[in-house]
């Protein structure tokens, strides 16, 4: 049942356009920036948009205009671990494809999860009780499981992933704060 829903999802994804993804990520980065815990944030986890996903480079790039720290995963493979690094730059000579051919800082600047204010959460479904459908490696699974309980977990995600109820979640499976979408 998931694997179908991924698979219906992450071809619903690709076969966006371009400038309509971009236009809806604006607005949701609009609703993200006017949150309180979200302006009083210090430091920001983002993911690197991957695959069609809610696009976070604008996000990325008014976060670090506005003063704040913002990290993203790097993906250990070994220990099938997402590692938070801080972003040293925003050119193209600051990345480098990672695993899953995610790109990720070129020099990894590792940061304790505990110093991050707010975590962006990609998915490729939520539902309005924030549970969410990822890409089945558990990576976000087990870094939210351990960031503090209460540092806010914000999904971000286009009309169309946000479903009523997701099927088959798992005691595993870590629940947003939050969803954004539009």
């Amino acid at each position: 049942m998931n694997q179908a829903l991924r698979t219906q999802m992450i071809t619903k994804l690709r076969a966006q356009k371009k400038e309509e993804a971009q236009a809806i990520s604006l607005k949701i980065m609009r609703k993200l920036f006017r949150l309180k815990f979200f302006k009083q944030a210090k430091t920001v986890m983002f993911y690197i948009a991957h695959d069609g996903e809610v696009q976070t480079r604008r996000m990325i790039e008014e976060a670090v205009k506005l003063g704040k720290n913002v990290a993203v995963p790097t993906c250990d493979i070994k220990t099938r671990k997402i590692i938070p690094c801080l972003l040293t730059g925003l050119e193209k000579k600051h990345f480098q494809k990672g695993a899953y051919d995610i790109h990720e800082p070129l020099h990894k600047k590792p940061i304790d999860s505990k110093k991050i204010d707010v975590v962006i959460v990609p998915g490729l479904a939520f539902d309005f009780k924030g549970n969410r459908l990822g890409r089945g490696m558990g990576y976000y699974d087990r870094f939210l499981d351990a960031v503090p309980e209460d540092t806010p977990k914000v999904g971000l995600a286009y009309k169309f992933q946000v479903l009523k109820k997701l099927p088959a979640c798992m005691p595993h499976d870590i629940r947003v704060d939050k969803v954004l979408f539009a």
